[in-house]
């Protein structure tokens, strides 16, 4: 009897734990890097992770980077190779807080937001500052966001040959509903 009761007291205690964050394992995150007139330059990663904590406003998100996928394969070979570096830097971190977070006052309606939080790629962390609209839909609560970062910042060399071709200016947007 003592051991049921044990059982159950701790099954209740993780699934309020587990009630606090709210999560997503299918977040897409797009990035684009392209240059007028030249071929485009972007990739889509439709796995990644991202926990939002609603009573604080506490983010993180973990994106593989062999998740993202370009339109042409040799692309996504360059990038995997050359420029990201998978093997030796497999991932992308971010943590942060939205600023002045509340989920009481969310609702149909989008709001912006600005969330704030320190972005690591490529064995380099930088602090980031994205513009966020979020809402309350049917699905969960979901965030949608854009920002820029350069590839220098984060040592990702982009070879003279194709300078012209690549942006440095990197776009981002993601696109997270957490529940």
């Amino acid at each position: 009897m003592k051991k049921t009761l044990l059982f159950c007291l701790l099954l209740c205690t993780t699934i309020l734990v587990a009630q606090e964050k709210m999560v997503t394992k299918t977040g897409k995150v797009t990035f684009e890097a392209s240059v007028p007139s030249f071929e485009e330059v972007k990739a889509k990663n439709e796995g990644v992770t991202f926990v939002l904590n609603p009573k604080t406003g506490e983010v993180a998100s973990l994106a593989l980077m062999k998740g993202f996928r370009f339109k042409i394969a040799l692309m996504e070979e360059h990038f995997n190779e050359n420029y990201i570096e998978s093997d030796k830097y497999p991932k992308a971190t971010f943590k942060g807080k939205i600023e002045n977070f509340d989920v009481k006052t969310l609702s149909a309606t989008a709001k912006e937001y600005t969330i704030k939080g320190k972005l690591e790629l490529h064995g380099k962390a930088k602090d980031v500052v994205a513009i966020a609209k979020i809402r309350k839909t049917d699905a969960g609560i979901e965030i949608l966001s854009t920002f820029t970062v350069n590839a220098s910042d984060f040592d990702i060399k982009i070879p003279s040959v194709v300078k012209n071709k690549v942006s440095n200016t990197i776009n981002i947007t993601s696109e997270f509903t957490v529940k």
